[in-house]
């Protein structure tokens, strides 16, 4: 493990906060641009690309995409948080016995929860890793609690190819691909370009569902050996409980923020509205983020039974949501520089001249992955490298749902590495990164072996 020591001791050193690496990405695209860029009108270049800049931090499809979202993640957390869900989960961690039994629940629960929406399957295994040492820590059961956190964190390696993945959720939305490339790509290259593509051929494709089962069955497995060589570690846990303060007293119109039957009554409705709007997009599996986020709401009220119980989840989760709300349009700024600049076109054009039909998906597997470490955000990332990857795929003939999945492979492969996204699991697990890094960076290198071999066979 003395390699996961030294990237730990790296990423302590010289790895500041994303919010600082965003504006570090922001200024280096903005010196990559005056170099290798021509102004495109009379004003000073450093200005024009500013304007760029500007243009691109609000872009208003950009910011919908961004508050999506952030809705996918709170909602998700949201859905964790109910008591019926809650439930679940302390029945799930009374079944452990050991090591062995407790890292195979755990992934196998948290990869099929982030499959449904990684918002849910984030939190969902942090909750089930800490409650299962919990259980372990009352009935004396010896338990390498680490390896557990490590379980609950594998679901971020699935998720961007699931449900509530990024980039394929935004391409199945109606002419989103075409307002991406649209300042980017010739008109010829545009006329290519589908209105959108569906779950049928990226999410739910065979090729990707193999692929996820693959993972269901191999992260487990790996996780249940290293149990066996492994030690028991120690662990002092206090019973984790939503922190909701009950209200002493409740008057007038107050009482309809507790009343079961308005909180039931209208997640109900909700629900009737959703199938009544959504069920030719069910049956054609255009699933898309507004869909995603109305059946996630209309399950959050009716789960959580009242609205008040609803908003106390709500203001819970949405703590989880800071990052994001601040960095996206940091990240479409970056994109509108490198679109509006032309550094898209260039850099598209690069990777045709050094890939083949055959080795673009594998590398632009790497070159997401590599870019995640730096963009811990996927949809950032879509922003970022969607353009660069269809421009490339379209000039070389690569079908764009396989283009698109292997940029959802890289990004989620390099999760176990990047500790951003686990902030959450640390705090409810009260584990460290130095703990879970040993772990998880195991887990990396098998989704690599599984992820590169379904590129390349499928």
């Amino acid at each position: 493990m003395k390699i996961t020591k030294s990237i730990e001791v790296f990423f302590k050193r010289f790895m500041p906060s994303p919010f600082t690496i965003a504006i570090l990405l922001t200024l280096i695209t903005i010196v990559l641009a005056l170099i290798f860029t021509e102004p495109k009108g009379d004003s000073l270049h450093l200005l024009e690309i500013l304007s760029f800049w500007e243009s691109g931090i609000w872009n208003n499809a950009l910011l919908v995409f961004a508050y999506q979202m952030m809705l996918i993640l709170v909602l998700g957390h949201v859905l964790v948080l109910s008591v019926p869900v809650n439930k679940i989960i302390i029945a799930l961690s009374k079944n452990i016995k050991n090591t062995s039994n407790a890292v195979v629940l755990v992934s196998v629960t948290t990869m099929l929860m982030a499959f449904l929406n990684w918002g849910l399957g984030l939190i969902f295994g942090a909750i089930l890793a800490r409650k299962v040492g919990e259980h372990a820590q009352k009935h004396n059961i010896p338990l390498n609690y680490p390896l557990v956190g490590a379980a609950g964190y594998g679901g971020l390696m699935v998720w961007h190819g699931g449900i509530s993945g990024s980039a394929p959720i935004k391409v199945a939305e109606n002419n989103h691909i075409q307002d991406l490339m649209e300042g980017v790509s010739a008109t010829e290259i545009l006329n290519q370009i589908p209105r959108s593509i569906n779950f049928d051929v990226t999410i739910f494709s065979m090729s990707n569902i193999l692929i996820f089962g693959m993972l269901l069955v191999l992260v487990p497995l790996v996780l249940k050996r290293l149990s066996k060589v492994t030690e028991s570690t120690n662990f002092n846990l206090d019973v984790y409980k939503f922190n909701s303060k009950p209200v002493e007293a409740i008057n007038g119109a107050e009482k309809l923020d507790f009343s079961s039957v308005l909180g039931i009554g209208f997640g109900v409705i909700l629900l009737i509205a959703f199938f009544y709007q959504y069920w030719g997009n069910l049956i054609s599996l255009q699933i898309t983020p507004n869909m995603l986020n109305f059946f996630m709401l209309a399950l959050g009220v009716l789960l959580h039974k009242n609205f008040n119980n609803f908003l106390k989840a709500v203001q819970e989760a949405i703590k989880g949501t800071s990052g994001i709300l601040i960095q996206f349009p940091l990240y479409f700024g970056i994109m509108g520089i490198m679109k509006s600049s032309g550094m898209v076109v260039m850099m598209s054009d690069f990777f045709v001249s050094v890939a083949t039909e055959s080795t673009l998906p594998i590398f632009t597997f790497f070159s997401a992955g590599l870019v995640n470490l730096f963009v811990p955000s996927g949809g950032g990332q879509w922003a970022i490298q969607g353009p660069i990857i269809i421009e490339s795929a379209l000039q070389l003939g690569v079908p764009l749902p396989k283009i698109i999945m292997a940029l959802a492979y890289g990004d989620q492969v390099t999760n176990m590495l990047q500790p951003f996204w686990a902030l959450p699991l640390l705090g409810i697990t009260k584990l460290k990164a130095k703990e879970i890094l040993p772990y998880t960076l195991i887990l990396m290198m098998l989704g690599i072996v599984v992820f590169i071999s379904g590129l390349i066979l499928f």
